[in-house]
């Protein structure tokens, strides 16, 4: 990813899908996050790192980026902590953006998200699992897209990406709380697309299926995880770089007539 980063900026071509656009990736500091932030950051795109806890992992992402930087007065990433499901914080997070890249954001992409720590049955999932579940998922994708309904680059090359689950399609057993907030986002992103008529803006979501990531291996026996193998087609847990192209792609000008889906990425898994 670096080499496809540095090999991006130094040649500064200005046919580079993304070139100097503004794109905010939330928990982008490790899985799934961070493989979006590093292939837009390879399509020309200024990133902004958002995280919530993990800062020396956020700043080794926007390190790795800034290296093609001709300029440690013009970084290419930032790093910005911000908790998404406080609206205070998501505002001053996009208004971070705008101040060091003197730019208004064209790119939201809303990675940041929490499972449920137990894999519990609906049953036994406590309230204070459920409320923060969705407190993340729902509220914090709510919180996002809203801003940037209101602060994206209107005139074409607005892109809003939200982040679901294909659990929403399979509805595994010890997923509701989970599968439900994700099934939120799903139903955001159709009803945003249509408000946002005439702006230019575009609003997808990526679904992707088990990715080998902390969020989806913490808590999982063995034999939990082969069952979940066997699932797939493919025979395999899908990796980050499975999903970070699709997202680049929604990113970029070539993907207009795409707006209002939800784009399942999980090998045949569902």
């Amino acid at each position: 990813m670096a080499s496809e980063t540095s090999n991006a900026a130094n040649t500064g071509a200005p046919s580079s899908p993304l070139q100097d656009r503004v794109a905010i990736v939330t928990g982008a500091s490790r899985g799934i996050g961070r493989a979006i932030a590093l292939h837009l950051a390879s399509f020309g795109a200024k990133l902004v790192v958002n995280y919530t806890s993990n800062s020396t992992q956020a700043d080794l992402v926007a390190s790795e980026i800034n290296s093609a930087s001709v300029s440690p007065n013009n970084p290419l990433a930032i790093t910005v902590r911000a908790d998404v499901s406080d609206p205070t914080q998501v505002k001053s997070l996009f208004d971070k953006a705008q101040e060091v890249f003197n730019s208004p954001v064209h790119i939201l992409v809303n990675n940041a998200g929490v499972a449920n720590p137990k894999n519990s049955t609906l049953a036994n999932t406590s309230v204070e699992d459920f409320d923060h579940i969705f407190s993340v998922n729902a509220r914090g994708t709510f919180l996002c897209a809203r801003e940037a309904a209101n602060r994206l680059k209107r005139g074409g090359g607005g892109r809003i990406i939200l982040l679901s689950s294909s659990l929403v399609r399979s509805l595994k057993p010890c997923t509701s709380a989970y599968a439900a907030s994700k099934a939120a986002v799903d139903t955001m992103t159709k009803i945003l697309a249509k408000e946002l008529k005439g702006t230019g803006i575009t609003v997808n979501c990526v679904a992707p299926g088990p990715i080998a990531t902390d969020l989806f291996l913490v808590g999982r026996t063995e034999e939990q995880m082969k069952s979940v193998i066997e699932d797939c087609p493919f025979g395999r847990l899908g990796e980050t770089k499975d999903v970070a192209p699709l997202v680049g792609f929604l990113a970029t000008d070539a993907s207009e007539w795409v707006n209002g889906q939800v784009i399942r990425v999980n090998g045949g898994y569902v």
